[in-house]
């Protein structure tokens, strides 16, 4: 990138919120979020992950590489606790470098898109799914029933009390750090 491109004025704020967006959106930073992986501050570290996304954007006198900014996100879900193993801080990394491309030419219709999908989300109910599994036993009669809550945007858990056995995030103190591996539901882990 030509060091001498920049975002300027309002385009800097925009950026910032698409950056927001695009974080959101980040289910194993969502989940870190949500479960406080990285303790009772969980909130505070996501926010400042995107604070640190957009000053090495604004004020980085080196050239950006991907490389550069794909370190700032695993270090910022390292603050929480997560080793990312599923090709989403990569994902994410290309997101924000494409969005920020888009930027400097003026080109806003990532986020506008982002932005639309953000609000459509919103503006949808909290919906509670009952789920019904056929498990045939041996009469083929067994029907078992879960009950899935479908609201991700949950973003301030309430803090529980941890138990003699439990760390600061409620998770046993021998287990291991959680891992996000695999493929995500939509491919892309947001």
């Amino acid at each position: 990138m030509d060091g001498s491109r920049r975002l300027l004025g309002q385009s800097v704020g925009v950026f910032n919120e698409g950056i927001c967006l695009i974080l959101s959106r980040w289910s194993a930073l969502r989940s870190a979020v949500e479960n406080e992986w990285g303790g009772r501050e969980s909130r505070l570290k996501a926010d400042q992950l995107a604070g640190d996304i957009l000053t090495w954007f604004t004020q980085s006198k080196e050239p950006l590489y991907i490389d550069d900014l794909e370190d700032i996100l695993d270090q910022g879900m390292l603050s929480l606790n997560v080793e990312v193993e599923d090709g989403s801080v990569e994902e994410v990394a290309e997101k924000l470098m494409v969005m920020h491309e888009e930027f400097l030419e003026g080109n806003f219709s990532s986020f506008e898109d982002l932005r639309k999908a953000n609000l459509e989300q919103a503006t949808l109910p909290h919906v509670t799914q009952i789920v019904n599994e056929d498990d045939s036993d041996e009469d083929g009669d067994h029907d078992e029933k879960m009950i899935v809550d479908d609201n991700s945007s949950n973003m301030n858990p309430e803090i529980s009390t941890s138990d003699s056995n439990m760390n600061s995030v409620n998770r046993p103190v021998n287990e291991p750090l959680p891992k996000v591996s695999g493929k995500a539901d939509d491919g892309m882990g947001l």
